[in-house]
């Protein structure tokens, strides 16, 4: 069962919550059926701007870029390990092909505060409103690596404030 928590209770390491267990985002609006999700390694959790926020990285690429361009909001949900080869589906697969909610076996759920839906089995979930976005510039990179990461389908960023923020026990 969820309850919802502060940020300041949640408990997670950023590390292992996104590169290493994964977490799905999720824009659109729940009621209207228009969504669509990915799974993500890559975010981060902070402060800016005197709010808690979850920065997101979408390649322009993806088919839940245009979900997260149109909507003002996205969820991110983390789901125990069992949910691991659903997760690993709904990266693999394209929401432009497939409705992949439905071969992922995932239950899409109303939020509390964001249009944009979770799941009913995630462990955690974050509802965020988006409060600014920019693509990434190659000329910003200070790292060679980084650049070799890309081939001209740069990330956008995009900051979303945490309005709500929902747990199991184990996250508290």
């Amino acid at each position: 069962m969820l309850r919802e928590i502060s940020m300041e209770e949640l408990r997670i390491n950023p590390f292992d919550i996104l590169g290493g267990r994964w977490m799905l985002l999720t824009a659109g609006d729940f009621d209207s059926g228009k969504f669509n999700s990915m799974t993500v390694g890559w975010g981060a959790f902070g402060t800016m701007w005197a709010r808690p926020l979850a920065m997101i990285v979408v390649r322009p690429t993806r088919h839940t870029f245009d979900f997260t361009e149109e909507y003002d909001s996205f969820t991110l949900c983390s789901f125990p390990d069992a949910n691991k080869e659903a997760l690993k589906y709904m990266g693999a697969v394209s929401g432009r092909d497939e409705d992949k909610v439905a071969g992922s076996g995932l239950t899409p759920v109303k939020s509390r505060a964001v249009a944009a839906p979770s799941y009913a089995e995630a462990e955690l979930v974050v509802e965020c409103k988006k409060n600014y976005g920019d693509t990434m510039k190659p000329e910003g990179f200070m790292a060679p690596y980084i650049a070799k990461m890309y081939n001209n389908d740069y990330h956008k960023i995009y900051f979303g404030e945490v309005v709500s923020v929902r747990v199991t026990e184990s996250y508290i």
